[in-house]
Formats: C-alpha cells, structure tokens, sequence
C-alpha cells in the first residue's frame, strides 16, 4: 500500500507540474500556422473538410467561443484532452497490472516527449491518441467477455477517431490485425455487439467520403497519393533514428523489450491475454510506421505518427521495469525526465522572442512560430494609411490564416501558391472562394512571406505574383530575428498596372561565409538585383547599424542561375566592400545589407554572421 500510494503522489505532482507547465506554454507560444488554419476551418463550420475531418475544427471553435479569441482560447479544449490522457493510460494499466503499475504508467505518459506535449498544440494528433487509448482500453475489455461497457466504449473511440484524422485507419487496421491473431480475438469479433459498435465507427467517416464525393475526392489524393513519393527514400533511416530520441532511449528500449515479450507468449508474472493484446497492438503498429517512412512524406513533420503504437506499449512497460535492477530503473526515469525537459524547451525556445532570435541561421530556428504578431501590426499601420475599402490579400494560406487570426477575419483572400497545395489547402480555400485571381476593383495591401519557398524558387515566384497582380510598387519589410523571417507589403492600386515585372531585391554574400571567423578587416563581397528597374545602392549594416555603402556595379553575371531575372543593369551586379573590425568585442557579429531600388524602394536583406577572434 505504501508502494502504491507513493506511486500516486509522484504521478499526481508530476501531472500537475507538467500540466502547469503547458498552460504557460500555451498561452504564450503564437499560434502554428496549421493551428491558425484549423482556427479558421473553426470559422466556416463544415462537417469535414479538405486536409481533415471535422473535430480539429469543431474544437477551435469550442475553445475560442467559450474561452475567448485568443491562442489559449483555441488550444482549451486540446490541452484538456492532453491532460486527461496520462489519467486515461493509468487507468488502463491498473486494470490489469495493479494501481502501483497504474500510477507509474500514467507518471511514464507525463514524461515521454511525445506524450507529455500533446495539448500544447491544437492539432488533430491529440483527439486521434484519445480515440486510440479508448479503442485500445475497450479491445482489452472486450477480449475479456463482451458486454455493453466495453461495446460502447469502442464506438465512443471509433467515432472520435474517424472524426479526427484520414491516419486514424491505420489504428483500425492494426487493431483488427490484433485481434485476428488473437483466439480470443477472433471469438470476440464474431459477437454481434462489437459489430454493431463497428458499425457506429463506419457511420462516422460518412461526411469525410461525402466531402471527398462532392469535391472530386481531393482530401483522399492529397493524404493518399499526393502527399507521399510512394517510392523508397534513404532519408527514411532518419526517421528511424530520431525515434528513440523523441521517446527517449532507455524507454524506447523497453517497449521494445515489452514488444518481444508479448509477441513471444510471455508468462512469469505477466497478464498473458491482454500484455498480447498490447504488445500486439503496438508493435504492429509502430514497425508499419517505420516501414512506411522510407516511402512517405519526409518534407513535412511525421515524427509523432508512432505514438498511438507507443502508448498501448507504455500500458505494460510498469509491469517489466519491476523485473530490472533498481540502477537502470532509475536510468530510466532519470532520461525520461531530462527528455521531458528538452522538448519543453523547445517550446520555451519557440515561445521567447529572445531566444528565437537566438537561434536565427540554425535548422532548428522555428518559424512557424515567429513573426505573425508583429506582421500584424505593420499591416493594421499601413491599413490606417490607405483608403477604407482596402482589401487584404496574403501570398498563401500560412500568411492568409495567421493574419485572419490576429485580425479576426477569417476571410483573407490569398494567391496560388505551391504551398497551398503541398499542405491539401487549395480544395479548402477554393470552397470558401478565398483564392484570388489577382483581378481587383479596390486598393489592395499584399503581403508576401519570401520564408515560404526555398531561395532558387524565389525569383520564379515573385514573377508569378507579377503576372496576377501587377508589377510590385517599393514594399514596407517586416524584418526580425537578423532577417531569418521576412515579410513585404505592398500597396497595390485599384486597378492592375501595365509593364514589366518589378520584384523585389535579390542579394547573395559571396564573402564572408556564415560564421566565418575574422580577424582584421573583413572583406564583404557578394551580388544582388532586382528586376524591373535595377539597384542604385547597396548600403552595409553592422550588428544593425549602418556603417556605409559597398561598391556597387562590378561586373557577375548572374543571368546564368537567374535566367528570367529582366535587371536592366545585368551583368554589373556585383558587390565589394572592406570593413575594419578591430573595433568590435570578440564573439559573434551581423552583416547585413540594405538594397535600395531605382524606384526608391528600401529593403532590408536577412543578415549573416560571422565571428571576431
């Protein structure tokens, strides 16, 4: 009893430590850009939609409509949910391994990365692992003895899984898979009762195909066809890899342990049936997502899939760890936690302007999350300047939602773009008819987002938004953290000007490279233009500051890579300066570049940095 209670206290402390903990998080980290997409689903309410089904959705709009129209008001309903899940899996576990083993599960489900962060973020991954711990809770009463209970309990989870994901199939398939290699199972399965709960799930996917029939099953190509090469990449390895880490090793470790047991007809003191059932489940379902991620999306985030696999291991991982000494017990709950504590703080990370600029040039910079707030005061400033019936157009649907969202308009217009299509948004947006030909009867203030297309597609890019809109007047840039989250914004006239396409500037540092150590003078040298009118000035900034122009006009020809590039002053692009830095205290220092246009257009260019011995 003392064991069981003492198990008790450290769950209940750490559940509300962590959750403590994601509440601050919440409320202060800026809205995803998917977050803010399924914020504007939740304004034009629909029974399913073009990228998901209808409760991500529906759970935004609960959450603002009863909290208010704020990011923490969008994620209430997700961060319940993500509080009630380590109760859910202790539950579990305690049926059948015992109230200590419970506890202790439920403790494991506070600290695994990808467990203990689900509700942070208002994203469909958190009604899918509830659904998947109700299906599962339900599977191992019903191996039991079918009854009511455990027959309602699995319609609740089918239903609310159909309604959260497309992905949600494969937790089905796995379930099944299960339960067919299952005597038991199989016995179960031919109860009329389950088959009616069975049917329940399947009237839950009804408005998904209705949406997908009426709509030239965009949602299913995109999710099933479109999404995925469905050829084998090598980058799947990477995958691989970086689970371990996400759950963290030494657990990882044990359910993989908890894995071979069940499949291998364990006994010695473990529930045969439902450590099985379990094991079954989530190996299955884990090994198919590890097999899957050589041939699937490896461009957009896909780390998370296993953990429905993971948490009906994690149910049984309690009843193994009482089998190992009490060193690697403590090794194990020892990296758990410090697990926990990195992802925590890369939400932390994510949710401090200061420590976002920080990490301004690494892979690792999130942003996603950088940015909106203040793009959203440059465009309620320069709206106060143009005439009332302004119009507001983004260049996708990221700017598009995170601007509706501060804004509250949910209904911004927006371009063509690639991306819309990358992320199964086009239907979506096309339905709500808020994608924009580029025709216009109104001023119009366009804001793009250069951060939304790799930099060799840039240029192709901004004479597409040419050809719809117009040429581009001088923009005002929205510029933060060294220049690693751009935005510019245009004001456009009523009517779509004739001439020659005018972009924006394009600029390369040639000399120093990023984090180049120097000492003495530094040699600036690079290339930079911007078509339509060309450049008169390439004015240099240092740590922000203006310390002069380069020489601007020196012959390279950049025409080469930038073959539509139109800069009447090709092939003098060229940049050289040199910088005496003696002045400047040792560590790390930023250059950057201003560009100003023929056309009196200022803009500033991401900086670069560099290191003083």
């Amino acid at each position: 009893m003392r064991g069981e209670q003492r198990a008790y206290v450290t769950f209940l402390v750490l559940w509300v430590l962590v959750t403590t903990a994601k509440v601050l998080l919440a409320s202060q980290l800026p809205l995803f850009v998917d977050e803010a997409f399924y914020w504007q689903e939740g304004q034009h309410l629909a029974m399913a939609y073009s990228d998901l089904p209808g409760l991500t959705a529906w759970l935004t709009r609960l959450g603002v409509e009863v909290a208010g129209d704020h990011r923490l008001g969008v994620r209430l309903p997700f961060l319940l949910m993500g509080a009630a899940l380590p109760w859910m899996v202790a539950s579990i576990c305690t049926r059948w391994f015992g109230a200590r083993m419970g506890w202790r599960a439920g403790a494991l489900a506070l600290l695994m990365p990808l467990s203990a962060t689900l509700g942070i973020l208002a994203v469909p991954d958190v009604p899918m692992a509830i659904a998947a711990l109700l299906c599962l809770d339900a599977g191992a009463r019903l191996l039991r003895g079918v009854g009511a209970g455990g027959a309602l309990l699995l319609a609740c989870g089918l239903l609310m899984g159909a309604l959260s994901h497309y992905r949600f199939i494969g937790v089905i398939a796995v379930g099944f898979i299960a339960l067919l290699v299952l005597p038991e199972g199989r016995k179960m399965l031919r109860d009329p009762r389950v088959w009616i709960a069975l049917s329940v799930g399947v009237a839950a996917w009804v408005p998904l195909l209705a949406w997908n029939l009426d709509n030239q099953d965009a949602g299913l190509k995109f999710q099933l066809v479109e999404r995925h090469p469905w050829a084998f990449q090598w980058q799947g390895v990477l995958f691989l890899v970086i689970q371990p880490l996400l759950v963290t090793p030494l657990l990882f470790a044990a359910m993989a342990v908890v894995a071979g047991k069940g499949l291998r007809h364990a006994q010695g003191g473990f529930h045969h049936l439902q450590w099985r059932y379990f094991a079954l489940v989530g190996a299955t379902s884990t090994l198919l997502i590890f097999l899957l991620g050589f041939f699937t999306d490896v461009e957009r985030v896909s780390f998370h899939w296993p953990l429905p696999g993971y948490l009906a291991l994690l149910v049984c991982v309690p009843a193994l760890l009482s089998h190992w000494s009490r060193r690697w017990r403590r090794a194990l709950w020892a990296v758990t936690s410090l697990g926990l504590l990195l992802a925590m703080s890369y939400y932390l990370l994510a949710a401090s302007p200061a420590l976002r600029e920080h990490m301004a040039g690494s892979k690792y910079y999130p942003r996603n999350f950088a940015g909106w707030q203040q793009l959203a005061e440059g465009v309620r400033d320069e709206l106060s300047q143009m005439p009332e019936d302004t119009q507001l157009l983004a260049g996708s649907f990221k700017v598009g939602a995170e601007l509706g969202f501060r804004l509250n308009d949910p209904n911004i217009k927006v371009l063509p773009h690639a991306l819309n299509d990358r992320h199964g948004r086009t239907a979506q947006l096309a339905l709500w008819r808020l994608i924009s030909d580029g025709s216009r009867s109104t001023p119009v203030l366009l804001v793009l987002s250069p951060g939304d297309q790799r930099y060799r597609d840039l240029l192709a890019h901004y004479h597409k938004v040419c050809e719809l809109v117009g040429p581009l007047p001088p923009p005002r840039v929205v510029s933060l953290d060294h220049g690693f989250q751009r935005f510019l914004l245009f004001r456009l006239p009523a009517e779509k000007q004739p001439g020659v396409c005018v972009t924006p500037a394009m600029a390369w540092v040639e000399t120093p490279l990023a984090g180049q150590a120097v000492d003495g003078a530094l040699e600036v040298s690079g290339w930079a233009f911007k078509d339509g009118v060309g450049l008169s000035r390439v004015e240099l900034l240092l740590d922000g500051r203006s310390v002069g122009d380069a020489s601007y006009g020196r012959a390279f020809d950049v025409r080469p890579f930038w073959k539509i590039s139109n800069d009447p002053q090709h092939p003098n692009t060229g940049f050289d300066a040199r910088l005496d830095t003696s002045a400047l205290k040792p560590g790390t220092h930023w250059l950057g570049l201003r560009l100003h246009g023929n056309d009196g257009s200022v803009e500033t260019w991401a900086e670069q940095p560099f290191e003083i011995k």
